[in-house]
């Protein structure tokens, strides 16, 4: 039945994708759906997209370097676009922020206070602002830590992967799994409300076995929040995955036992299965907020802030303010250049319209919550649910049928044992992906 349905699908942190993005979005477009945006929460987003190396499985917008003062002509320029976008949002007041990359740690002490002065400067912040930055535990010093908490930063997330040798030296990232546990004492220590690892599976040479002493690692390292991501062999798109060679990758069948022996694993360590794709400790927000029905996914994952207008800086960032989706140049030098032109960086988007704010709704109950009310789609939006998704729901019936969901007059509901393959119920409703035109452009489910 897994190898039925391992097929190509969105992640849907967005609906539509940003595969659906044109360029005849203009900035005015952004201007209007913020100034129509219902909302006077804010959350931002800043791409930091440099690395001191390169890791060879890594899909991410990342420039390697070790000239430090690259980021400075960087942050020159992130300036000044958040000169231009803070105005539009000044009635707005910013509840969460992240700060994501490439490395954000890559930054020297120095250029992340001034960044986080710039913006403190520019927008209206929170008193408790959740703000979250990712952490490369390669190349910092553990009182880093001490300075993220003073300059307003409480929660981290870092970058794990895999603590085998072997692995790490396949894919580049040698790193010791003994100062990620110093470094998570260290941030529990100075006031960190939440500290996230993230784990890989389908890496080269990775066994049950050897990923065994991953998950055992986790146990010592005992962080608030886990991410278990399944790795995107795409070599045609990132060239460094070229590095990888590909007898070194588990089978589909080994990629499944390593999923299935995490979730088992983290699941029996206390923590809770949290979408798709995360783990939280009972008493984490996100296992309250997954409890109670409020969970939210964006661009960043799984978050609970699920009215926040979101506001994406940087080279190659996304941004979903009201009812659009935008996304700034990909590469510095045209990031550089179009601030430089126009003031402003975007490249292209999308303006959303009935049909796509209903389907992201109902794909995000899917994706969230594993279940959609219809009379809650039906009250918010003035539809009948049977008969707005009438095709649709035809193409749930080999769901039906495999034993994987429930579709009754009063909601759908998908098995638990479903849950790894929600995104494949979630494509049930994506109405562009209904031409399959666009299928070979995103990963394995599975």
């Amino acid at each position: 039945m897994l190898s039925k349905y391992d097929v190509s699908g969105p992640r849907y942190t967005s609906y539509p994708t940003a595969v659906e993005f044109s360029d005849d979005f203009q900035n005015s477009d952004l201007v209007n759906a913020i100034a129509a945006s219902d909302t006077d929460d804010l959350s931002l987003y800043l791409h930091i997209p440099f690395c001191h190396s390169l890791c060879y499985y890594c899909g991410c917008n990342k420039i390697v370097t070790r000239h430090k003062e690259k980021a400075d002509e960087y942050i020159d320029y992130l300036c000044r676009e958040i000169d231009a976008r803070a105005p539009l949002v000044s009635n707005k007041t910013v509840k969460q922020m992240h700060w994501g990359g490439g490395t954000p740690t890559f930054l020297s002490k120095q250029q992340i206070s001034r960044l986080v002065d710039k913006l403190k400067s520019a927008f209206q912040f929170d008193p408790n602002i959740e703000m979250g930055i990712e952490v490369d535990p390669r190349e910092i010093e553990l009182d880093l830590v001490d300075h993220l908490y003073q300059v307003g930063f409480n929660r981290l997330s870092i970058g794990v992967q895999d603590v085998d040798s072997k692995v790490q030296k396949a894919i580049n990232r040698l790193q010791s799994t003994e100062f990620i546990i110093d470094l998570v004492k260290r941030a529990k220590k100075v006031g960190f409300d939440s500290v996230n690892i993230d784990l890989i599976y389908g890496l080269p040479h990775q066994t049950t076995t050897s990923f065994a002493n991953t998950i055992a690692a986790v146990k010592n390292i005992d962080p608030d929040r886990i991410s278990l991501f399944s790795y995107a062999h795409l070599p045609s798109r990132f060239a460094a995955q070229r590095k990888i060679r590909d007898q070194w990758l588990p089978s589909s069948a080994q990629k499944l036992e390593l999923m299935q022996f995490a979730i088992e694993s983290l699941v029996d360590m206390g923590y809770e299965f949290i979408g798709m794709d995360h783990f939280a400790k009972p008493d984490d927000e996100l296992a309250k907020a997954q409890c109670q029905g409020t969970l939210h996914r964006n661009f960043q994952g799984y978050t609970t802030l699920g009215d926040c207008d979101l506001l994406a800086l940087g080279v190659s960032a996304i941004s979903a303010m009201g009812q659009s989706f935008s996304q700034n140049v990909k590469t510095l030098k045209e990031y550089y250049q179009a601030i430089d032109g126009y003031g402003q960086p975007l490249e292209k988007g999308i303006v959303t319209n009935t049909d796509d704010v209903i389907r992201a709704f109902v794909i995000r109950q899917l994706m969230c919550n594993f279940r959609v009310d219809k009379h809650d789609v039906e009250q918010r939006f003035n539809i009948v649910f049977d008969d707005y998704f009438a095709d649709d729901l035809q193409t749930l019936l080999v769901f039906i049928n495999d034993g994987l969901l429930v579709n009754d007059n009063n909601a759908i509901v998908v098995n638990a044992k479903a849950r790894l393959l929600i995104r494949n119920i979630c494509m049930s409703f994506d109405a562009y992906l209904k031409t399959k035109l666009h299928q070979q452009r995103f990963s394995k489910v599975i």
